[in-house]
């Protein structure tokens, strides 16, 4: 009896030692081979205004006394969500719920839906020659952020001064997946020109960068799914079950123990 006991106790131990070589594969990324002939080639899609984006916009040219009237007033820069902002930047300009901006001596412009160098066309059109020489601009998204989360290690609202982050370095941010979360199914959502958007990414694939939503947008949403292996965790009804369980385990091993003796 008592050795069929241990038998079935070893039987167990191997059962769950072959479980968890098995899960390993499903913490990995990118498994298989690359095709280096698809993916040797990339291209990052410049960010598209939206409305509520906060715009930074300063204007230069030959003349700087005559650009002042078009530049706003510096202001001292915050630390925001991890991320410090440049020491001193102007304030920006709120696309309002139209898409327009009450720029700096020119008043109205609109500019939802346009690029950085949309914006720089625009403004172009409306100083270049006729009242500046050589007008050029730093132009700047100062609330490019993205949200993470779901089952990741740090979850939070990210500013990105880059104005550029694909899903792995959303990831990374976030301090990377936890051992429990889905790496087959994670989601992004994405809101632009009053449309909503689903997206996933099968991180375990190797052909995540040809992925239409591995280059993320601004005010993008990434959801990373848990495992039923976090469920269960999660279930104290299960937590108990297993600490009864462990319990009886331990004293009937006991009890064999003295038996022996």
């Amino acid at each position: 009896m008592v050795k069929s006991f241990f038998s079935i106790v070893g039987l167990l131990v191997i059962v769950a030692s072959l479980s968890s070589c098995g899960n390993v594969k499903n913490l990995q990324y990118m498994q298989g081979s690359f095709d280096t002939t698809r993916l040797n080639t990339y291209s990052i899609p410049d960010p598209v205004v939206q409305k509520g984006d906060l715009i930074g916009i300063t204007v230069y040219s030959d003349n700087p006394i005559a650009t002042t009237i078009y530049n706003q007033s510096l202001v001292t820069g915050a630390i925001t969500a991890g991320t410090l902002l440049p020491s001193s930047s102007a304030p920006g300009y709120l696309v309002d719920v139209e898409g327009n901006i009450e720029f700096q001596g020119l008043g109205k412009l609109h500019i939802e839906g346009l690029t950085k160098s949309g914006i720089t066309n625009l403004l172009n059109s409306k100083l270049k020659d006729s009242l500046l020489t050589n007008p050029y601009y730093n132009i700047r998204f100062l609330n490019y952020k993205i949200t993470i989360i779901g089952d990741v290690a740090k979850p939070s609202v990210y500013s990105v001064p880059s104005e550029k982050v694909n899903i792995l370095e959303a990831l990374s941010l976030a301090g990377d997946l936890n051992i429990t979360a889905r790496r087959d199914n994670v989601r992004i959502i994405r809101e632009e020109n009053g449309r909503r958007t689903f997206g996933s990414i099968d991180l375990r694939q190797p052909d995540i960068f040809n992925n239409a939503f591995y280059n993320l947008h601004q005010n993008d949403i990434i959801y990373v799914d848990f495992t039923r292996q976090k469920a269960a965790s999660s279930d104290l009804t299960t937590v108990r079950n297993i600490t009864i369980a462990t319990s009886i385990i331990s004293t009937i091993a006991i009890v064999i123990s003295v038996i022996r003796r």
